[in-house]
């Protein structure tokens, strides 16, 4: 995913981190390999996790309100109409009975 870039100073904002030296030594490690600055490999890592975070956030939420909706739906479904009725009939006539 695309991260938009800093337009002015003013949108630049400042994040500190301490970790271990055994940490700082594989991040390091990980963003030579990929041809990046240890700070653009830290950033671009963290904003990636974040967005699949709140993907999968959305999902679950999501799927939990639909199997609401649909659950919802199946209680109280309203009665077939006649047209609905009759388009069975029809259908048992033609296609079942062959």
């Amino acid at each position: 995913m695309v991260h938009p870039a800093a337009k002015n100073t003013s949108d630049v904002e400042r994040l500190e981190a301490r970790i271990s030296a055994d940490k700082k030594s594989v991040l390091k490690n990980a963003a030579e390999l990929s041809g990046r600055t240890l700070t653009d490999f830290v950033i671009h890592s963290a904003y990636e996790a974040a967005v699949r975070v709140i993907q999968e956030y959305q999902q679950l939420h999501l799927s939990v309100k639909d199997r609401d909706v649909f659950i919802q739906a199946l209680l109280s479904s309203p009665r077939p109409s006649d047209r609905l009725l009759k388009a069975a009939k029809k259908y048992k006539k033609d296609v079942i009975s062959k």
